[in-house]
């Protein structure tokens, strides 16, 4: 065996045990979900010998998980679409215009980024608390987007101001007016950006946990996070259950990454044409 043939079967060792370990949670999460709730616990579950469906009827139709299902997707697509919206008006005011206070603000918008979650939940629920804004979804979906807002106006600002000045002019004087330069000229252009906040913002808003659980006190208005949280009981848990919920959440986040990695890869490609 040549030294060359040496180098490369360890690198194809070295992907492989990467990957193994990688993969292995989410193998083990699918099989003790498929596996009976006798042998959820055991080395049986590695690979179910009798494997049922049981679990996910349970988990949908009786633990309320289609409710669930539907309260985050909600939350997380008026999150995604008002973080986007209000990041992108906020990033190319701070990238194309010269006002007073333009660098405090933009060095606000960073240290509200670095304040730790659990030091905002206080505030935010007296303040909701005093807005009527407990126990609704359109409540956490706003708070969400306030959220998720300093990331996204800070990379955004950088796709925006990497758009060159000259191609906005040269749509002025081709006689377009700002809302038709914004939406055909600047909109595709920092696509990716929109795209890439977007997953950043989907995935904060399915998978946050400690506002939603403080926010909502009707069964009625939880989310997928929050609702994982009736399986654990004081000295039992039913891991079957909690296994096959926790495979039934991460299947809408595949799917919404499956769809915008399309759309960043020709968001891409358009961007570098009109460029």
């Amino acid at each position: 065996m040549t030294r060359r043939t040496r180098w490369m079967l360890g690198r194809a060792l070295a992907v492989a045990a990467l990957l193994a370990f990688t993969l292995f949670p989410a193998y083990f999460m699918v099989a003790s979900s498929l596996a009976p709730a006798r042998s959820v616990t055991g080395t049986e579950a590695l690979l179910p010998a009798d494997p049922t469906l049981d679990n996910y009827r349970y988990a949908l139709a009786e633990a309320g998980f289609l409710t669930y299902l539907g309260n985050s997707l909600l939350v997380a697509v008026v999150t995604v679409a008002g973080s986007a919206l209000l990041a992108l008006l906020a990033a190319v005011a701070v990238s194309r215009f010269r006002f007073r206070l333009r660098t405090t603000v933009l060095v606000m918008v960073l240290v509200v980024q670095m304040v730790p979650l659990e030091a905002l939940v206080i505030p935010l629920f007296l303040q909701a608390s005093s807005l009527g804004m407990l126990n609704s979804l359109l409540g956490l979906s706003v708070v969400y987007i306030a959220l998720s807002l300093p990331f996204a106006i800070w990379m955004l600002r950088g796709f925006t101001a990497a758009v060159p000045a000259e191609v906005e002019e040269a749509a002025y004087i081709d006689g377009a007016s700002w809302p038709r330069m914004f939406w055909s000229v600047l909109l595709p252009l920092v696509a990716p950006g929109l795209v890439a906040t977007g997953i950043f913002s989907f995935i904060m808003a399915w998978n946050e946990f400690l506002i939603a659980f403080a926010f909502m006190d009707d069964a009625d208005t939880y989310t997928v996070a929050v609702g994982l949280r009736q399986f654990f009981g004081q000295n039992t848990t039913d891991w079957g259950a909690m296994m096959a919920a926790s495979t039934i959440i991460t299947v809408p986040v595949m799917l919404f990454f499956l769809f915008v990695q399309r759309g960043l890869v020709s968001g891409l490609v358009q961007g570098a044409v009109k460029g």
